[in-house]
Formats: structure tokens, C-alpha cells, sequence
């Protein structure tokens, strides 16, 4: 435990830095301070303006809580969804069936036009419709993803002797099959989390969920990138803060899994 610590802490500082990170920003994040993509350092913007003069630095610390959470959200309620779904599939055959089915749909519809229907037909919009149409659309692949993990764990002899026991669906799901897919599940959510944080980004890149001038990674590449050469850092900061939010999670989960496997 000693040292899965650290690693931890050091792979969760980049999400926590995103959650709090409005409260350190040093200027607020809609007020012009400097000229229009003025160069980094100038008039004490640290990375330079944006499109409007507005600090790079302050808007990328406000800019992140919103991915953070969505993103845990969907990997979430995606790995919850698909772990009992994908056990349950492979605990009954036939449930199975009718599961991959009803998933073999989802998969044929492409994430981002799938996610473009359910937000413009969603009243308002908003993160809600964002993150529901995430779910549907991950969670597919997820549940194949643990039906297949869960195939090799119910055919051993403690599973069949709970189900010729008379053992319900959920007693079998949550005490037999699941502590031993811990690991499993542990990885799935890292997995999800990476695919939640692109999938959340290319619709905030889209304008899909957040309008300007919210303060959002993906939006700040969008609306900077005409300004690339000017000022690099309002494409480059939060580009890269995005590629490190989603590998800091995965590294938690996965500094996480060999120690539920030894459990």
C-alpha cells in the first residue's frame, strides 16, 4: 500500500488540479487582460491571451472541472451498467442473448452522430443530454467487453454449485462472479474514462454542450486555433491537458487492479 500510494496520488493530482482549479486561477477567466492572443508572460498572463485577451492560464483552470465530471460520470454509470448486464448475460444464456442483441444495435450507430441526435433532440441540450447519450452509446461495447470476462468465471464449480443451489441472479452477480473481476472492472473503468473524455471533448470541440464563453478545453482549442502562431499555449495548454487528464486516470485504475487481483 505504501507504494501504490504515491503513484496514485500523483496520477489523481491532475483531475484534482481540474476539479479546484477555479479557485487558483489568478485572474477571472472572462476579463481581457492583454491584447488578442497576446505572446506568454505579458501583462502578467503567464500563457499568454486568447482570442479576446482573455488569460490562457485562469480559463484553463476553470476549464476542466466540467470534462472531469462528466467524464467520471459516463465512465461510471457505463461501468456499473455493463458490469451487472455483462454477468447477468453470462450467468443466463438466453438474458445473454437478448443483451448483445439489443447491443449489436447501439454498436452500428457512430458515437459522434449518435450523440449529435439525442443533444438536438433533447430539450435544452446540456451536459445531461451529453453525458445519457454517452452512456447509451458506450456502454455496448462495455458489457461485451464483460461478458466476455465473466464467460471463464461462472463455469467453475463454486458458481454452478450456487446456481444449483437456487441462488438468485443478483446473489450471483455481487458474491460469486464480481469479486473475482475486480481487476476486471478496475480496468473497464479506466478504459471508459479515456473514451468518456474524447468522446465528451470532440462534442465540447463541436459546441455540443458547452457555448461561449464558458471556459472549456476542448472549446478553448476551437476557438483559438486560428491564432496557433500568435500564441501557441491557447491550443497547446489545453490540448495537452487533455491527453494527461485521460492517461493520469487509466494510470489510477490500472496501479489500482493488480492490487484487488492479489485480494
Amino acid at each position: 500500500m505504501k507504494r501504490l500510494l504515491p503513484s496514485l496520488l500523483s496520477a489523481l493530482l491532475l483531475p484534482l488540479l481540474a476539479v479546484v482549479g477555479p479557485l487558483l486561477a489568478p485572474h477571472p477567466m472572462d476579463q481581457p487582460i492583454t491584447i488578442p492572443y497576446g505572446p506568454a508572460g505579458t501583462n502578467g498572463a503567464l500563457l499568454g491571451g486568447d482570442q479576446l485577451g482573455r488569460d490562457v492560464l485562469s480559463r484553463l483552470l476553470h476549464g476542466g472541472r466540467d470534462l472531469v465530471i462528466s467524464s467520471l460520470a459516463v465512465a461510471v454509470l457505463v461501468t456499473a451498467i455493463a458490469t451487472v448486464l455483462g454477468v447477468a448475460g453470462a450467468l443466463r444464456p438466453g438474458f445473454g442473448r437478448f443483451v448483445e442483441r439489443v447491443a449489436d444495435v447501439f454498436m452500428l450507430l457512430p458515437a459522434v452522430l449518435g450523440i449529435l441526435l439525442v443533444t438536438l433532440s433533447w430539450p435544452q441540450g446540456g451536459r445531461l443530454a451529453l453525458v445519457t447519450a454517452a452512456v447509451a452509446l458506450g456502454a455496448p461495447y462495455a458489457v461485451r467487453f464483460m461478458t466476455a470476462a465473466a464467460a471463464p468465471v461462472v463455469t467453475t464449480g463454486y458458481v454452478e454449485a450456487a446456481v444449483a443451489g437456487g441462488e438468485r441472479t443478483l446473489h450471483l452477480v455481487f458474491r460469486e462472479v464480481l469479486p473475482n473481476l475486480r481487476s476486471t472492472v478496475l480496468a473497464l473503468f479506466g478504459l471508459r474514462f479515456v473514451a468518456a473524455v474524447y468522446v465528451v471533448a470532440t462534442a465540447a470541440f463541436l459546441q455540443i454542450g458547452p457555448q461561449p464563453p464558458a471556459a472549456d478545453w476542448a472549446l478553448m482549442i476551437r476557438e483559438n486555433s486560428a491564432g496557433i502562431v500568435l500564441n501557441p499555449w491557447a491550443v497547446l495548454a489545453p490540448g495537452i491537458a487533455i491527453g494527461l487528464l485521460a492517461m493520469s486516470v487509466n494510470q489510477a485504475a490500472g496501479s489500482l487492479a493488480p492490487r484487488a487481483e492479489r485480494t
